[in-house]
């Protein structure tokens, strides 16, 4: 498909995910790097206690509260 016909299907508000090829498709800063962390017994048993409240796993939690810690440094 020409790149011209491929505009104009996404102009016309038309599907063209067929058209892309989303096996290596990626969302910017986004991509997952593993670090490890060590933390007090009291702090690990205080996360477990509030993700098991909630329903979540344990890094869940650490991964929200971090975020929302982020976002209010940064604002």
């Amino acid at each position: 498909m020409k790149a011209k016909d491929f505009d104009k299907k996404f102009d016309e508000g038309k599907s063209i995910v067929k058209h892309l090829d989303l096996s290596k498709a990626r969302r910017s800063e986004q991509e997952q790097k593993r670090v490890n962390v060590d933390f007090p017994i009291w702090m690990i048993h205080s996360l477990d206690k509030e993700a098991k409240r909630l329903g979540v796993p344990r890094q869940s939690i650490i991964k929200i509260w971090l975020a929302e810690r982020l976002q209010q440094v940064s604002a």
